[in-house]
């Protein structure tokens, strides 16, 4: 991926209003070849309005939507994106084979049947009633049906809510190999623990503008915090009283301290304080933690 490749998706200072609400007020974004793209914010942050502009189900009231460099709502470009929706209606008393078949006729070169199933783990269930299907299984089903027009721009919308841990880490797998293979893919999740491990960029939205783009390690950077987990003869009040810490608590056993600064003078007080420390760990601040601050920061 080339950063002077042209964008598969991109919005320029996009603004749409529902009524005297504002959904999204002039955001850009834009998603290239091969890169996953993750789109976070808190539930009325704008997310599900820029997926729906760039999908071409609504129109922008001012700036510009491009999917291909071409408007959404024309049919050329939406034959070259996959769809897994978070919501959706499929017929139940369909056999998901059937459902595969049927939506595979909609693209002019779509996937064998057979390769969209095993790459979303479910050629198992292809004479099996859609409607028979658990939560994790139908979600599983509409990310094959998201794949069967071999899509170049994919947009999962929360796709392994209701998943088991190993159904999820198997979709992951194979988002991924997608991505190697040269798809974009936008993200959706309110798993951050998700968003971590397969994003290369994030955009970070609240009421409806962009906190913060960037990739994992820059988002993350936007806040200092770090963890440290130890065994130790010292109580987390004494701690929570020393410079640089803001939070300290025993859990299982173990002394966690969260600082907001620099980690090194609190351990060297940690260290020098108590030599009987133990099961020394240092982490610092997640995905989750930096939105965590960032949302409550535009909050």
């Amino acid at each position: 991926m080339a950063l002077a490749d042209p964008p598969l998706a991109a919005l320029h200072d996009a603004r749409k209003n529902f009524g005297a609400q504002c959904a999204l007020d002039g955001i850009d974004f834009a998603l290239r070849r091969g890169e996953l793209h993750a789109l976070l914010g808190p539930n009325g942050a704008g997310k599900t309005t820029a997926i729906a502009l760039l999908l071409g189900l609504a129109r922008a009231d001012s700036g510009r939507v491009e999917l291909f460099g071409a408007d959404p709502q024309t049919l050329a470009p939406r034959r070259r994106v996959g769809v897994m929706l978070q919501s959706g209606s499929l017929p139940e008393t369909l056999r998901v084979g059937e459902l595969l078949a049927m939506t595979a006729n909609y693209y002019p070169c779509p996937r064998p049947l057979s390769e969209s199933a095993e790459r979303a783990g479910i050629a198992d269930l292809l004479k099996r009633p859609y409607g028979k299907l658990s939560g994790g299984q139908q979600r599983r089903v509409q990310f094959a049906l998201s794949l069967c027009g071999r899509p170049e721009l994919l947009f999962l919308d929360e796709p392994t809510v209701g998943m088991d841990i190993e159904a999820r880490e198997r979709l992951w797998v194979t988002i991924r190999a997608l991505v190697a293979e040269g798809c974009g893919v936008l993200l959706t999740t309110h798993y951050l623990e998700e968003a971590e491990a397969l994003a290369d960029r994030v955009t970070v939205l609240a009421r409806g503008r962009v906190l913060a783009a960037g990739t994992v390690d820059e988002i993350r950077a936007r806040t200092q915090r770090t963890r440290i987990r130890c065994r130790s003869a010292l109580s987390a009040e004494t701690v929570r009283d020393w410079p640089d810490v803001c939070e300290s608590r025993i859990e299982s056993g173990l002394l966690t301290i969260t600082t907001l600064q620099q980690a090194e003078p609190v351990l060297r007080r940690l260290l020098a304080d108590d030599a009987t420390v133990s099961a020394l760990e240092v982490q610092r601040a997640g995905l989750g933690e930096a939105f965590t601050e960032l949302t409550r920061e535009a909050a």
